[in-house]
């Protein structure tokens, strides 16, 4: 495998701390600029925004596969669902889908929320992880065609407040979303959108959950994996 960065001036420890900067946290392409120059780096905003779009999906897809490979779990109970998201004053739609630890396995962008969107949606996420045991969503009818299209009627769950796992994890993204201010197009939503779901399940450590010893020790682990990814 050829070095993803030998045509770089930079190191591989700057690239990677500048695409977590930029994608993990609340921060513009110029205040990761500022945050880099007050550690001695000097690059310009734009270079952050190169990096993101050249490294952030190699850094995903080896996040996700590093992960597929230790979760054995991943196809137990998914929750299903989808977020309006508005780019050039046209409607969107971010579907979504979670497990039943609220890990995201999948995130897939279309301009319609019909029932051949939400059996695309499906379909791309059970190639990845094969067939769930249950399926939980809303009360939308495309998700009821689109799964009964697949020959899984007998796995659905429908119900009000069943569906709040998958509705919490739209958060983060909602957040990053206000401070990106928007998106330009749909290609661009499901490329971030994608990244950005791998980077917080592989910094996700259950903070609530654990006691502060494992916590630091689970921080630390998940630190000394992102510094090795392609390297």
């Amino acid at each position: 495998m050829q070095n993803p960065f030998r045509y770089f001036n930079s190191t591989p420890e700057v690239i990677r701390l500048a695409v977590m900067l930029y994608v993990r946290y609340l921060l513009s392409l110029r205040q990761v600029e500022d945050l880099l120059f007050e550690r001695g780096i000097g690059i310009c905003h734009e270079t952050v925004r190169f990096w993101w779009n050249r490294f952030g999906p190699m850094f995903a897809a080896e996040i996700r596969r590093r992960r597929l490979h230790h979760r054995s779990f991943s196809h137990w109970r998914w929750h299903l669902d989808e977020v309006f998201v508005r780019i050039n004053g046209e409607t969107h739609y971010l579907w979504r889908a979670v497990d039943h630890e609220g890990e995201v396995l999948e995130v897939f962008a279309s301009r319609r929320r019909d029932r051949k969107a939400a059996l695309t949606f499906l379909k791309r996420t059970m190639k990845r992880y094969g067939r769930p045991w249950m399926l939980v969503t809303d009360r939308l009818r495309s998700y009821g065609a689109a799964i009964k299209a697949l020959g899984l009627v007998g796995r659905h769950v429908c119900g009000r407040w069943l569906n709040n796992r998958a509705e919490n994890s739209h958060q983060p993204f909602r957040r990053r979303e206000g401070a990106m201010a928007r998106f330009r197009d749909i290609n661009t939503l499901q490329k971030f959108a994608s990244v950005h779901a791998s980077i917080c399940n592989h910094f996700n450590h259950d903070r609530h959950l654990n006691r502060r010893e494992i916590f630091k020790q689970t921080r630390y682990a998940a630190l000394a994996e992102w510094r090795l990814l392609a390297s």
